[in-house]
């Protein structure tokens, strides 16, 4: 079992496994207003030390959109193993497709970890030995 070291601010929302599903909820630690286009780094009230090798991906929650009209602004969180000390607080980027109002520890984005990609050495050819798979979108009949 791996373990993570985890440092909440003042009134954060705890972050527990849950029974069904592989994702770990996160919450916004302050009640949130937005307007329709604005964008907010919304703090999840938490810094924490991830396992050796393994790193963080942060997604909305399916119900997040429906919910509340946000949108992740980079598509995807990408948090690295070194941003762990107390001061890396994780945040939530999103973008109100409406004007909303969500009271502070409402559930609204989700984690999960991975191992870090290995160390990579690219070697320059001036040709590779494989057949022609197809262009874009080309796997699909």
């Amino acid at each position: 079992m791996k373990k993570i070291k985890i440092k909440y601010s003042d009134g954060a929302y705890h972050l527990k496994k849950i029974k069904k599903g592989d994702m770990i909820d996160c919450a916004n630690l302050e009640p949130i207003e937005m307007k329709k286009g604005e964008f907010k780094l919304i703090n999840l009230g938490f810094a924490c030390e991830l396992p050796k090798g393994y790193m963080a991906l942060l997604f909305p929650r399916s119900s997040t959109y429906k919910k509340y009209g946000l949108i992740q602004a980079n598509s995807i969180g990408v948090i690295d193993n070194s941003f762990s000390s107390d001061e890396d607080i994780w945040h939530f980027p999103v973008i109100a497709t409406r004007d909303i109002s969500i009271p502070a520890n409402t559930r609204l984005c989700q984690f999960y970890i991975v191992k870090q990609q290995p160390r990579l050495n690219f070697i320059e050819v001036s040709h590779l030995d494989n057949k022609v798979r197809g262009g874009f979108g080309s796997t699909g009949a």
